[in-house]
């Protein structure tokens, strides 16, 4: 049943322009079609999950397909420990999902705190096309995925079960800026944010139609207590897109976000003539602002326009972003911060 009869029952020739300080320069021409297609996303991994995306993009597909696309690689990927399938769990052992996706339309649905499913960036789209619904939690969540013909999985692998039973042995819970390498696979030189890096993935589009979409999904913070939701299912939070202004998307400590309406905070401000990365960088700074000692933990915004500019911003070093057009697919570019 689609949500219209849901309802009725009740009633780019385009490169990217590494400048020195790492910033996405170039922005994409247009076309008697549109613009060239883009997509962008937060982290290392998010190169690979640009490249599915850009397999639907570069075939002239909607925005909506890419990133859902895209989201769905990290998600499947075993080595990422907080993104999908093998994300740690929380302090009682249970892995828990979250996720969203919007698209050109201002159409949006969200899962979280569900269990058992893999792909709950595609469980998430569901809930906005087939019900009249923005966000399911918990058994609910899992019910309607089951009732959508998702298997049911169990989702902790022996890996993250070790690493649970590790972390029970002194039990602190201290989260800290870029934990995704100091804590465990740290790269060559233990540099944050090189490929070992992993963390919510969220992800901006634009299509050959001009139309913008995202995507955002995450297992959130490993060792949570049971039942602890992020940002990344919340719509205005850890993801918005509005089709005439632009998208934004975030990664971090996500009750950080949450406080700050982060993601449509950054929309607004480009509305109002801020480049993407002088939006994610307010955005940011009023999150210090409010809370100065917020700049011990991470959290970075990343941004996409209208035209398909890109630009992100966070409050320590260690945070990078990918583009993917059709002048580079693997682009990984360090982003600014305030510390």
């Amino acid at each position: 049943m689609d949500r219209r009869r849901f309802l009725q029952g009740a009633t780019i020739a385009s490169g990217v322009a590494l400048a020195a300080k790492g910033i996405a320069k170039a922005a994409p021409a247009t076309t008697a079609a549109g613009m060239v297609p883009r997509v962008c996303s937060t982290w290392d991994f998010g190169v690979a999950a640009n490249q599915a995306a850009w397999k639907v993009l570069s075939s002239g597909g909607r925005a909506l397909d890419a990133v859902e696309q895209g989201a769905r690689v990290p998600e499947a990927d075993l080595r990422n420990h907080s993104v999908g399938r093998a994300g740690y769990p929380d302090r009682d052992g249970k892995v828990t999902l979250d996720a969203s996706i919007m698209d050109e339309n201002g159409n949006c649905g969200a899962v979280a705190a569900i269990e058992h499913i893999a792909h709950p960036i595609s469980v998430a789209r569901r809930v906005m096309e087939r019900t009249p619904h923005v966000l399911l939690v918990g058994d609910g969540a899992l019910q309607f995925a089951i009732e959508q013909g998702f298997p049911r999985e169990e989702l902790l692998t022996p890996e993250s079960e070790k690493a649970w039973h590790e972390w029970l042995k002194t039990a602190k819970y201290k989260p800290v800026a870029n934990s995704e390498v100091k804590s465990y696979n740290a790269g060559p030189g233990g540099t944050p944010g090189d490929a070992s890096n992993h963390d919510t993935i969220g992800m901006l589009a634009i299509d050959a139609k001009g139309n913008l979409s995202g995507a955002c999904t995450t297992s959130g913070m490993a060792w949570k207590l049971h039942g602890r939701v992020g940002d990344s299912p919340i719509i205005g939070a850890g993801l918005y897109v509005d089709n005439d202004v632009g998208g934004a998307t975030s990664t971090g400590v996500g009750e950080e976000v949450i406080r700050n309406v982060g993601s449509f905070l950054v929309v607004e401000l480009m509305r109002q003539g801020r480049s993407p990365e002088d939006a994610c960088r307010e955005a940011v700074e009023r999150i210090l602002r409010k809370k100065p000692n917020a700049k011990d933990l991470q959290v970075g915004f990343l941004a996409m326009d209208k035209k398909g500019n890109v630009g992100a911003w966070a409050i320590q070093k260690g945070f990078s972003y990918a583009v993917c057009d059709a002048a580079k697919q693997d682009a990984l570019i360090p982003g600014k911060s305030s510390y």
